[in-house]
C-alpha cells in the first residue's frame, strides 16, 4: 500500500497530477482542496495517498492534509460512494463545511455536489452523522505551500477540471460565466465556480 508521495510535481491539469519519485511518475488523482494548494510545476512536494484496487486497475488518490485523506476513507465505506463520488465531495466542500452539512443533514447543499443524488445524500447523513468528530484537525499540516503557475488558458482549463469532477457541460458553462474577475488562476476560477454551485 502507497501510503505516501514525496517528490516533484510534474504535471498538473485538475484532478490528475503526476508526482516524479526518484524518476518514478506516480499518476494519481486529488480534490481540488489539494490541488489548491499544490506548489509550481518542478516544486517538491508532499502528499498522504489513498490506492484503491478496482476490477479494471489500481487508482491512486493524494492529498495535502490528513484531514481530507480520512474523510475521503469514511467516504469510501458509504455504500454507493467509489472514489470519483468522495473525490467530487472533496472537491466542493472542506472537510469542516462536509461535517456541517452532514450534523444539519442539508440534503440541499449536499444533492448539489455532483453524483450525489437525493438518495445518497441521505445515506451519507445516516451513515455519516455520529463518525465525522473522529476526523484529524482539518487544520493539518499543508505540507509544501508554494506559488501557483498561471496557465495559457485558465478557463478552459478550469471548465475541463469541472466536468472531470462531474459537472455537467451546462452547469460548467453557467458557473464559469459568472465569474467577470480577469487574470484569475485555474485554481481561482475553480473555487468560485464550487462556491457558487453549492448556493
Amino acid at each position: 500500500m502507497i501510503g505516501s508521495l514525496n517528490g516533484i510535481l510534474s504535471f498538473k491539469a485538475p484532478p490528475q497530477l503526476m508526482i516524479d519519485v526518484g524518476g518514478v511518475g506516480y499518476e494519481l488523482e486529488a480534490p481540488m482542496s489539494t490541488i489548491y494548494d499544490l506548489p509550481a510545476l518542478g516544486e517538491k512536494v508532499k502528499l498522504h495517498t489513498q490506492q484503491i484496487f478496482k476490477e479494471d486497475g489500481v487508482a491512486l488518490y493524494g492529498f495535502l492534509t490528513l484531514a481530507e485523506r480520512a474523510l475521503f476513507r469514511l467516504l469510501l465505506k458509504v455504500s454507493g460512494i467509489g472514489g470519483k463520488s468522495a473525490l467530487s465531495i472533496l472537491s466542493g466542500v472542506e472537510p469542516e463545511q462536509f461535517s456541517r452539512l452532514i450534523a444539519n443533514a442539508d440534503l440541499t447543499a449536499l444533492t448539489r455536489i455532483p453524483g450525489i443524488g437525493k438518495k445518497t445524500a441521505e445515506r451519507l447523513v445516516v451513515e455519516l452523522k455520529d463518525k465525522l468528530g473522529t476526523l484529524p484537525s482539518a487544520t493539518g499540516i499543508k505540507l509544501v505551500p508554494g506559488a501557483r503557475a498561471v496557465p495559457a488558458d485558465p478557463r478552459a482549463e478550469a471548465i475541463d477540471a469541472l466536468l472531470a469532477l462531474g459537472y455537467r457541460p451546462q452547469e460548467v458553462s453557467k458557473l464559469v460565466e459568472q465569474i467577470k474577475e480577469p487574470d484569475l488562476s485555474v485554481e481561482d476560477i475553480i473555487r468560485r465556480a464550487l462556491r457558487a454551485a453549492l448556493k
